[in-house]
């Protein structure tokens, strides 16, 4: 496996006069953080398929290392040890790294879908993984071996949970639920609350007896780990719940939703302490909390906002995002481009920290020789020349049929005529830096 390092130019770490920060370099919306238990490290994962790794965000100058390895969208990350790392993506696969080196240990595969959560236990012996295959899968943390599946839910998993003493393995589901394992003969024990809608997030106090779970309604409760009873519901009109943070005394829980908003709770009471618009398009897929209490969060943007919580508090990020713009404000063909291609594709000549290479110099081009691009081996001996006959073929039969092997996720757009009006609009828009 070829792992990269890479330090960006552009990276760096933005303060402002009222403790506000930001971490920006990565190409992607950000799907996963995690800060270490000592230190100012932190890690990342986005749709750029790469993990950062902050070694120190307290230092204005600190820029990250690149982990690259996964083939897919890094959703979730975790500290492993004092120099390690965990990583799970859309690639059905776990990695192993030691941050030391900025180098892959182990690559973990079994799973049969999307790994949307990773988590280490306590005592840094085992690795729990959530995948979309409907499995949370159980891992030996230094070696990578995979111990066993735990198997029982109807749909697909979202989050897992160690207990404080790694006997139990909590699991949120899509299909409504929330189970607990017993995590030395894989058995269910049972079922800790069954919601209705998909359960997205969950986190466990051991400690106070409760546990939380975010759910695809918006439903946001605090059960009791022993009777089940519902200690207090804590639901606001915003959906779905896409992020949980707990700080390091377990006296603030932070709240992210599709909505852009951070509810900050007092665990004591669950009194509402925070609440505050984040973002001012798009969702908060991702939440940390640094070890000084200020609060990571990540989403659409490409960067990690740090909050200090303290003070008045500002929505962060542009307007609107390309996602976001009202379709009749655009073009047919541009609206393609910004629904199946903005997020992985820039469209100059050279790349960026985005998933996919540039299109600037698409037409005429080999599929992958795009320079400075790293590729899969399936597209460096392909024969596709890219021209509009083939980005036509492209989105009518998918990436997987025609660039089988590819690290392009699965895109397709069903009338021809919309495919028509995307090549028009690359083709004109792409003009001007395609130097040939």
């Amino acid at each position: 496996m070829s792992v990269g390092l890479f330090v960006s130019l552009l990276s760096c770490l933005q303060a402002n006069a009222n403790g506000f920060a930001t971490l920006s370099g990565h190409g992607g919306p950000i799907m996963g953080l995690a800060y270490s238990a000592t230190g100012a490290r932190a890690l990342s994962g986005s749709f750029d398929y790469s993990v950062g790794y902050w070694p120190d965000i307290s230092d204005e100058t600190s820029k990250p290392i690149w982990l690259e390895g996964h083939k897919a969208a890094v959703n979730s990350v975790a500290f492993w040890g004092k120099i390690g790392a965990v990583s799970g993506g859309d690639d059905f696969a776990l990695i192993i790294w030691d941050l030391a080196t900025a180098t892959a240990l182990h690559r973990l595969e079994g799973h049969k879908g999307k790994v949307l959560s990773v988590k280490v236990s306590k005592n840094q012996k085992l690795i729990a993984s959530a995948g979309w295959d409907g499995r949370a899968g159980l891992w030996d943390a230094q070696t990578g071996k995979h111990l066993r599946w735990f198997e029982g839910h109807k749909s697909s998993l979202n989050d897992v949970a160690f207990s404080d003493d790694a006997a139990i393995l909590y699991t949120a589901s899509h299909d409504g639920t929330v189970r607990s394992w017993d995590v030395a003969t894989g058995a269910q024990r049972r079922i800790e609350t069954r919601h209705g809608f998909g359960v997205n997030r969950l986190i466990i106090n051991d400690a106070q007896g409760w546990l939380v779970y975010g759910a695809l309604d918006g439903g946001t409760r605090v059960i009791d780990i022993k009777t089940g009873t519902v200690l207090a519901d804590i639901t606001l009109d915003r959906k779905p719940i896409l992020s949980l943070a707990l700080n390091n005394d377990a006296s603030r829980l932070a709240v992210g939703d599709g909505n852009g908003y951070i509810m900050v709770l007092d665990t004591a009471d669950w009194t509402v302490a925070r609440d505050f618009r984040a973002v001012k398009a798009g969702p908060v897929w991702a939440l940390a909390y640094a070890n000084d209490g200020r609060l990571l969060s990540g989403g659409l943007d490409e960067t990690i906002a740090i909050w200090p919580l303290d003070g008045r508090i500002a929505a962060q990020g542009p307007d609107k995002q390309p996602f976001h713009r009202p379709p009749a404000e655009m073009e047919n063909g541009e609206r393609q481009f910004v629904r199946k291609c903005s997020i992985c594709h820039n469209l100059g000549s050279a790349p960026d920290r985005r998933a996919g290479p540039p299109l600037g110099t698409v037409f005429g081009r080999r599929a992958g020789t795009a320079k400075g691009y790293s590729y899969s081996s399936a597209l460096t001996s392909s024969n596709v020349v890219w021209n509009e006959e083939t980005i036509m073929e492209l989105f009518r039969i998918g990436p997987d049929a025609l660039t089988p092997g590819s690290k392009m996720p699965m895109q397709q757009i069903a009338k021809e005529q919309d495919r028509r009006d995307l090549v028009n609009y690359l083709k004109r828009v792409t003009r001007a830096h395609d130097t040939r």
